[in-house]
């Protein structure tokens, strides 16, 4: 593409350098430039990517993108504003705007995402919508799965996963849209058929620093619907069972279709005589004048609300809602949700990805309800993340489980034991111990199960690895839980 052609699509404040230029990739990592390639310097909290312009111009780039002049005989510098909202628009350009020819769901709020996206993908492709997927877990482009490093990732990524998603066939793709890509500008300029807010509740303050500003970013997703230029009404999906998704409502532009969903009588998409069943969830369905009984291979009230999002959500791309509710009978676990580890023992275990107060406290309910002996939890806090939450996950654990292991989660730069130390604040009884090594706490755990006990191991659920402060192991918690239930004796006293 020509240079020309590709800053049409930004405002730019200087060019050093001849504007003749093609731009054949763009990349805003050094190490991933390419010749005749355009490098976007972006600023970080670690590091700072005009630092790196040299080296970009060493592995081919002609062209750099950069907040400040930066005069090479063998580069054009493009000079802007913010080089993250440059990066954005060009990369939309350089793609051909893919988010405008595909059906786009995108899902914000701090519990709920992944396994939302899971079940408007499953639905979409049960209805013959080939539906791409990008999140937490992974990222899914066909029949292709790619691992995800972070959930929501930069906008360059974010149009090329598109774009590849396009000339594989699909026809929709559904998202997770994390605050901290909202906040940096990361979905700027996509266009969204549907997006959904499914509640918030504390976390990311470390980044945010207030609940206020946690909302303000997740209500930018909202905020920017009216904006689009998609000739199809772009439809909010809201909880409005959530104290914020309330607020939200009054947030919403008139050109936006709203759609609440919630157990309360006035939602759009009402669930009640909710169920549980041995391994499923079935509850009564109103919606669009019509009731339906919705049977779900999941469990737990929160995945109600999961699942009533998903197929809002889904019927604002254009499914036949008997249909989409027909296929949720049928869909398969997701990966770290309330994950059951297969044992052949007279306990269960579970692996759930829980680590926010009102996640873990949603979960121990939920287990809770399959009236386990004992509920014996394993977990611990992530090291420099938000450090108020610690003591809070220590109080719901013990006033809702009978006892706890804390342990080590990731805990990155922080000292394991100091973290640890942080959480047992929130324990007024002492039913818990403390053992830094997860693996060891995983294996104490099964050790001590009894009959009809249930063990839940969370905090980390799909991930395979920990980080420490200056490397990171391999490691799955649903792994080494099935060595540790290998290694438990079958017989009991």
């Amino acid at each position: 593409m020509q240079l020309k052609t590709l800053l049409a699509s930004i405002p730019v404040r200087e060019i050093v350098g001849p504007p003749d230029r093609t731009v054949e990739s763009i990349a805003y990592d050094s190490r991933r430039v390419q010749r005749n390639g355009c490098f976007v310097a972006l600023r970080g909290e670690k590091s700072d990517g005009h630092d790196f312009i040299g080296q970009a111009i060493e592995k081919g780039a002609e062209v750099i993108v950069a907040e400040r002049p930066e005069k090479h005989s063998r580069a054009t510098c493009v000079v802007v504003e913010n080089t993250r909202t440059a990066m954005a628009d060009l990369a939309a350009a350089f793609y051909g705007f893919p988010a405008r020819k595909l059906k786009t769901a995108g899902v914000t709020g701090t519990n709920g995402k992944t396994t939302t996206t899971f079940l408007i993908k499953h639905i979409c492709e049960k209805a013959g919508l080939r539906c791409g997927l990008i999140g937490t877990v992974r990222y899914e482009i066909a029949e292709r799965v790619l691992p995800a490093p972070r959930t929501t990732p930069e906008s360059l990524d974010i149009e090329e996963l598109l774009a590849q998603m396009l000339n594989a066939g699909c026809r929709a793709a559904a998202m997770e849209v994390s605050s901290h890509a909202l906040a940096l500008e990361r979905t700027r300029g996509l266009e969204w058929e549907v997006a959904v807010f499914t509640n918030l509740t504390q976390d990311h303050l470390d980044f945010h620093g207030t609940m206020e500003n946690y909302f303000e970013s997740k209500a930018k997703l909202f905020t920017q619907l009216g904006e689009q230029l998609k000739k199809r009404k772009p439809v909010a999906v809201i909880n409005v069972d959530d104290r914020y998704g309330q607020q939200l409502l009054a947030r919403i532009d008139k050109k936006v279709s709203v759609v609440t969903f919630g157990m309360g009588a006035r939602a759009d998409f009402r669930g009640s005589n909710y169920h549980r069943e041995f391994g499923a969830t079935s509850y009564q369905l109103d919606a669009r004048g019509k009731s339906y009984l919705v049977r779900l291979p999941l469990i737990g009230r929160f995945n109600v609300a999961n699942s009533m999002a998903a197929l809002a959500a889904a019927n604002a791309l254009g499914i036949r809602l008997r249909e989409a509710v027909l296929s949720l009978s049928k869909v398969p676990q997701v990966p770290g949700r309330l994950e059951m580890v297969q044992a052949k023992r007279q306990f269960q275990v579970f692996v759930d990805y829980a680590h926010t107060p009102d996640a873990l406290l949603n979960v121990l309910k939920t287990l809770r309800e399959l009236d386990p002996r004992r509920l014996i939890v394993v977990f611990g806090c992530g090291g420099d993340r938000d450090k108020q939450k610690r003591p809070l996950m220590g109080e719901v654990v013990d006033r809702n489980a009978d006892f706890a292991i804390i342990t080590s989660d990731n805990p990155r730069k922080e000292d394991p034991e100091a973290i640890i130390a942080a959480v047992e604040k929130g324990f007024h009884s002492e039913r818990f111990e403390k053992i830094t090594d997860r693996a060891q706490a995983i294996a104490r755990a099964i050790e001590i199960a009894q009959p009809r006990d249930v063990v839940l191991i969370a905090g980390k659920g799909h991930e395979n690895y920990q980080e420490f402060a200056d490397h990171t192991v391999p490691f799955e918690d649903i792994q080494v839980a099935r060595r540790a239930i290998e290694n438990h004796p079958v017989a009991f006293k």
